[in-house]
């Protein structure tokens, strides 16, 4: 019997001739490689990655492999390294020769599990927790929305539908909390799907598994058109990316116009139906999440935000929109190496303490989890939070100023 890690001759790559073809081998996406600082290998990188492809597409078709009898196979260690990588996407940005470089390691990662060599132990624990309960964190699905503040009124049909997400339903809940306080404040009604919310399959398709999106798909629509709300929002970038972007090559958008929660907001100051009303005085700079940023353009609505509080001093880390740093979580990479993802956390922890920053705000769960915990491991006196929880203080009623 084979060893479950070889394939037989011929393998038959997928439809990737194209990227593999593109890449010029110029090195530009290994300086910007955060696994690589962890890994020192240049097989975790782009470049070393798409050689090795490169590679396995042409052997077994020479004289010299028949005549020795080499067979082709799927090396662990290329396995290991295709997914020690966040999918953050940051080599992409710096590709020269423009190689949707995000979407290529999703489809190698799905390849190689069609394959039986992925994904790793820890991602097939995930699925089946998601698969059995709705989310990755074996919780019951009746504790899905306990995160609900008791002082907003859940309306049906409301103008929005809240989605929190798993993290945020089960680990975060301060931040859902938070964001549905806020939208109550600017008038918007409100509700979630609550125990009708299932993981919207972020955490799968990032490591190679997409056969629970369709069905994730159906249920995450159906629900929520159900609800007959004008709009979905949400705080987690990767279930925005994934409702709004995945679930159309899947099934299908919901009925209601997607928003991540800083579009959202944006817009509600903008409408003037969200009152600004307190300082908030601190040395603030914003982290970009990969999902919300690189892989969604979404930069300027968060910015706009915290430049608009009063108070507030705005400074931007050096490494910034397009170009941010990971904070290391996302991809599959934290579940699987979480050391490697806590250091890439105190890098940008450093990058913050660099210009001075008191406090990094971001805009998604998993990046606030993890940046904390690398804040920890330095001893760093920098505070991590979501950007709604600063909006929740600064939208509370005005408070009274002595005369």
């Amino acid at each position: 019997m084979k060893a479950k890690s070889e394939v037989s001759l011929p393998i038959k790559l997928p439809r990737i001739q194209k990227e593999l073809v593109q890449c010029q081998m110029c090195g530009y996406c290994v300086d910007v490689c955060e696994a690589h600082r962890q890994t020192p290998w240049e097989s975790v990188t782009a470049r070393g990655k798409i050689y090795y492809l490169n590679q396995l597409d042409k052997a077994g078709f020479g004289v010299m492999d028949g005549f020795l009898g080499r067979r082709v196979t799927l090396n662990p260690e290329f396995v290991d390294a295709v997914y020690k990588c966040t999918g953050c996407g940051n080599c992409e940005a710096v590709c020269h020769a423009k190689i949707d470089l995000v979407a290529l390691w999703e489809k190698i990662r799905k390849w190689m599990a069609d394959e039986g060599v992925a994904p790793l132990p820890v991602h097939k624990k995930l699925e089946k927790s998601i698969v059995a309960n709705g989310n990755p964190y074996n919780e019951p699905r009746s504790k899905r929305d306990a995160w609900w503040p008791e002082e907003v009124q859940r309306t049906t049909p409301p103008r929005a539908i809240f989605f929190a997400g798993c993290t945020g339903s089960y680990r975060m809940q301060d931040i859902p909390r938070a964001a549905v306080i806020i939208l109550d404040r600017a008038g918007v009604t409100v509700n979630c799907l609550g125990e009708n919310e299932v993981c919207c399959t972020s955490p799968l398709l990032r490591t190679g598994i997409n056969m629970q999106t369709l069905e994730a798909s159906k249920e995450v629509v159906s629900k929520a058109d159900a609800l007959g709300a004008k709009d979905m929002v949400m705080s987690c970038s990767g279930c925005y990316k994934t409702v709004s972007s995945n679930y159309v090559e899947y099934y299908g958008k919901p009925g209601q116009n997607v928003y991540h929660i800083t579009q959202y907001i944006d817009k509600l100051i903008t409408e003037k139906k969200l009152r600004l009303n307190n300082e908030f005085k601190a040395k603030v700079t914003y982290h970009d999440p990969c999902h919300l940023g690189r892989h969604s353009k979404i930069y300027e609505e968060p910015r706009n935000i915290l430049k608009k509080i009063k108070g507030l001093d705005f400074v931007e880390m050096r490494k910034n929109r397009e170009n941010s740093r990971c904070c290391g979580a996302g991809g599959g990479y934290k579940s699987a190496f979480n050391d490697f993802a806590v250091n890439i956390a105190t890098e940008r922890i450093r990058d913050a303490e660099e210009v001075g920053a008191e406090i990094i705000a971001t805009a998604c769960p998993f990046c606030v989890l993890n940046l904390k915990q690398g804040a920890k491991k330095i001893e760093s006196n920098i505070k991590v939070v979501d950007i709604t929880e600063i909006l929740l203080q600064v939208t509370a009623p005005e408070i009274e100023r002595s005369t």
